[in-house]
């Protein structure tokens, strides 16, 4: 496929540029000065900081070695730091982290979760890390040129996200959707489906290096990723906030975005 230099300084761009606006910014959601304390966060469990994702997500959750890696394993590891306490991940669909289930299990929730009034109404989220639009990859020589001319074509999306809903939205008619984002690629790249339509910073990186791929839509959705976390626990919050404005501030988040996506 065609993947630009353009495209991925855009990611790392816009995630620092839009956590720093809206750290400033925001009346909703309090952007810590310090970490909460631990001894004041009500955990699932103690001395941990139980972390709910969908895995795989690559470059943001997926498994290397035995152990759970990513941008957001990373920027979790930073939150558990902070507050003294021990990581555990737990591997969620996203459906349960969409309705807000996560909070029976979980602390937190980070699996690059697009911030929509609908989900802020079953959770909080975190000042945003990344801004992430959506884009449709097509194999070449399906014919598939922009999203009208998918529209009567097979199109692979991950179940109970904002990319399954556009492509219903905008009339797509043979959209199939799959459980997670590596079944997703999976699929492209056994010719199951003829496109992919996702966030750019997953369907970029799953067919990076990859040729006979293109992006034949870009779709400015003004999507922004946060961190989500049950309502009645705004120490949590606090804890989270403080966190990335310490990432964004010392660069680190900016260093992290480099690591995964790519020198901008």
């Amino acid at each position: 496929m065609r993947i630009t230099s353009t495209v991925l300084k855009s990611l790392a761009i816009a995630a620092v540029g839009a956590l720093a606006l809206t750290a400033c910014g925001s009346n909703d959601i309090p952007a810590a000065s310090s970490p909460a304390d631990a001894n004041a966060l009500q955990l699932k469990n103690a001395g941990k900081l139980t972390v709910c994702s969908d895995i795989p997500y690559e470059p943001f959750e997926f498994v290397k070695d035995g152990k759970n890696v990513g941008f957001d394993m990373d920027i979790a590891a930073e939150i558990a730091t902070d507050a003294k306490l021990e990581l555990n991940v737990i591997d969620a669909g996203f459906d349960s982290i969409e309705s807000g289930l996560f909070n029976v299990q979980c602390d937190i929730a980070i699996s690059s979760i697009s911030i929509t009034d609908a989900r802020k109404a079953k959770m909080n989220f975190s000042t945003p890390y990344m801004d992430d639009d959506l884009v449709l990859i097509a194999k070449d020589g399906t014919g598939i040129t922009d999203l009208a001319t998918a529209k009567d074509k097979k199109v692979g999306v991950q179940q109970a996200t904002t990319g399954e809903k556009y492509a219903k939205e905008n009339g797509l008619t043979k959209v199939i959707g799959y459980e997670d984002a590596g079944l997703q690629t999976q699929a492209l790249l056994a010719n199951q489906v003829e496109a992919l339509l996702g966030n750019q910073s997953v369907m970029l990186y799953a067919v990076k290096g990859k040729p006979g791929y293109s992006v034949v839509g870009e779709f400015k959705t003004g999507e922004k990723l946060g961190v989500a976390v049950p309502k009645d626990q705004p120490k949590t919050l606090e804890l989270v906030n403080s966190t990335l404005k310490r990432l964004e501030d010392s660069g680190k988040l900016k260093e992290l975005t480099v690591q995964w996506f790519g020198e901008k």
